[in-house]
This record gives C-alpha cells, sequence and structure tokens, in this order.
C-alpha cells in the first residue's frame, strides 16, 4: 500500500532552519506531483508548497515565499522541505501529499490523494 513517511520536524529557534523529508513507497513516485500542508492547533491544513513530477513547476504559499524551499529526488523517491529564518508562525504539523491532479500544481486538500501521517514542527521566539 501507499506510505508517506514524514520525518525532520522537531524544535528550533527563530530565524533558524529544518529540514523536513518525506519518503514514499508503494507508488510510482515520478508519476505523482506532492506537496506540503501543514495544520496548527484549531485551523485548517493550509497549503506550503507543491512541486510537479519532475520539479519542473513549483509552488509556494505567501507566507513561505522567500524563506522554504520545495524539491525532490526521485530516483530515491523522496520529496523535501527546506524551511529557513523559520518564525513562531510556522509551527504546526507539517504533513506531505500526493496528488494525480497534473494539469496544474495543486493547493487544496481535497486534489491530494495520499498523506502522511505529519511531523510536529515548534518554532520558539
Amino acid at each position: 500500500q501507499v506510505q508517506l513517511i514524514e520525518s525532520g520536524g522537531g524544535l528550533a529557534q527563530a530565524g533558524g532552519s529544518l529540514r523536513l523529508s518525506c519518503a514514499a513507497s508503494g507508488l510510482t513516485f515520478s508519476t505523482y506531483p506532492m506537496g506540503w500542508f501543514r495544520q496548527a492547533p484549531g485551523r485548517e491544513r493550509d497549503f506550503v508548497a507543491a512541486i510537479s513530477q519532475y520539479g519542473g513547476s513549483i509552488a509556494y504559499a505567501d507566507s513561505v515565499k522567500g524563506r522554504f524551499t520545495i524539491s525532490r529526488d526521485n530516483a530515491k523517491n523522496m520529496v523535501y522541505l527546506q524551511m529557513n529564518s523559520l518564525k513562531p508562525e510556522d509551527t504546526a504539523v507539517y504533513y506531505c501529499a500526493a496528488t494525480q491532479r497534473v494539469d496544474e500544481l495543486a493547493r487544496e486538500t481535497y486534489e491530494y490523494l495520499y498523506w502522511g501521517q505529519g511531523t510536529q514542527v515548534t518554532v520558539s521566539s
């Protein structure tokens, strides 16, 4: 079955960096655009970033643009989220997800078919 397993979360100070990883299995990884979402307590799950099958198209939420970088390695079935200049408002559970939508980068949760279990990111001020 399809599995997406996130890692790399933890505690960081404001201004610091973290790198999240997502290992995919059970699917033909290179055929799926991938996304990162996050959910803070009491809030909806929000789009963070998305990347096309071979990385040619990338999209970011305005709140992370210029600070976060999404990338993927199809040879390793991995997708990454490099997070720099972290802010306390980046505190959330971060999820990676896979979508079958290929006409354009998906930004809505309902467009994603498979989800990981999430990894907690906490940024202290």
